[in-house]
C-alpha cells in the first residue's frame, strides 16, 4: 500500500476515480451525470483541500480529498476504495495513516443515508483513538443534516 499525493502527473487518475465515487454516491444524492458523461464533483482540490491517491501494487485503489486548515484542523471531505478491494482492511490502513500524518482536531461526515459509510468510519475512528471520539448530528451547509464524528489524532495514535 503506497499514498501518493496528487499533483500535476497524477491528477488524471484522481478525476477518474472521483467519477466512479460519484456514480456510486448517486443513488443517494440523486446526482446525474452532465451531458459529457461525467459528474460534476462535490470537493475542488486547491486552498486547504489536498488529493491523496491510494495505490496497491501501482494500481490506483483508492482516494482521499482532504482539508488541512491551519488553526481550524482537519476534515475528511472524500474518501473511496474501489469496491473490489474492500474487505482488507485497506480503508482502515488508509484512513489511519491521513489521521495520523496530521495531528490535531478531525472531522468526518458522512450523508445521514450512508449508514454503511458510518458504520465504516466509526469502526476506523475508534480503533484509531481507542473509542476517543464523539459523534453527533450536524447541519451541514452544503449537504444539510449528516452524521460527524469529531476527535483529536496525537502523535502516537493509531498503528501506523
Amino acid at each position: 500500500m503506497e499514498i501518493r499525493d496528487v499533483d500535476d502527473a497524477n491528477i488524471h487518475v484522481y478525476l477518474n476515480l472521483c467519477q466512479a465515487y460519484e456514480a456510486e454516491f448517486s443513488a443517494i444524492t440523486g446526482k446525474l451525470p452532465g451531458r459529457d458523461g461525467r459528474f460534476a464533483l462535490d470537493t475542488v482540490l486547491g486552498g486547504p483541500v489536498r488529493g491523496c491517491l491510494l495505490q496497491v501494487d501501482d494500481a490506483p485503489v483508492g482516494f482521499a480529498a482532504i482539508k488541512v486548515a491551519e488553526g481550524e484542523g482537519c476534515e475528511v471531505c472524500e474518501f473511496y476504495v474501489v469496491p473490489s478491494m474492500r474487505g482488507r482492511r485497506l480503508g482502515k490502513d488508509f484512513a489511519s495513516r491521513l489521521f495520523a500524518a496530521h495531528p490535531g482536531p478531525w472531522q468526518v461526515k458522512q450523508l445521514q443515508e450512508a449508514g454503511y459509510a458510518t458504520c465504516f468510519w466509526c469502526r476506523v475512528i475508534d480503533e484509531f483513538t481507542g473509542c476517543d471520539y464523539v459523534q453527533d448530528e450536524f447541519d451541514d451547509p452544503y449537504w444539510g443534516r449528516v452524521v460527524r464524528q469529531c476527535f483529536v489524532s496525537v502523535p502516537s495514535a493509531g498503528g501506523c
